[in-house]
């Protein structure tokens, strides 16, 4: 079967910062899964199956990325996947803290498994999910952030009531 990662998040929505990291980790494994977590302690913009359909358009360009959706704890997914490691991305310093915690929280209830950190791009390190929702509430082009298949999306949750 050859060398399996996971890259979990909630990618609401996917952006150019992720697209990065996936592109980049499916490199260094023979499958790399784009894992839609489902979190209730969150409220999406989009819907767990738009999120899903958004991640397959914009990683249909990397042959090796499958693109799932989970509501389970993300360690017990990968160990019943039989995932090698766990990817995650990091923009700047304040993401380490917390993925450090996660990282070894991980270890601690799954020792064979291991995360591995990719630095996104300089160029995607400022974009954030959040920062992308915010710019798109107000109209903002969106080009160089997200794929043209999601601005389209946010542009319709945001835009399609008003006039």
């Amino acid at each position: 079967m050859g060398r399996l990662a996971v890259y979990p998040g909630s990618f609401d929505p996917i952006h150019f910062g992720h697209i990065d990291v996936i592109e980049r980790a499916a490199k260094l494994f023979d499958t790399l899964i784009v894992a839609v977590f489902v979190n209730t302690a969150k409220t999406p913009l989009f819907t767990d199956t738009e999120r899903l359909e958004l991640v397959k358009a914009a990683t249909q360009h990397v042959p090796n990325v499958v693109v799932e959706r989970s509501t389970d704890l993300l360690v017990r997914y990968a160990t019943t996947r039989g995932v090698d490691a766990i990817v995650r991305g990091l923009r700047a310093v304040l993401d380490f803290d917390y993925e450090f915690q996660i990282a070894l929280m991980n270890k601690k209830m799954a020792p064979e498994l291991e995360t591995i950190f990719i630095l996104t791009g300089e160029k995607y390190s400022y974009l954030s999910s959040t920062l992308i929702k915010e710019l798109a509430s107000y109209g903002a082009d969106l080009q160089d952030l997200v794929p043209r298949h999601v601005a389209m999306a946010l542009h319709e949750k945001y835009h399609r009531n008003r006039g």
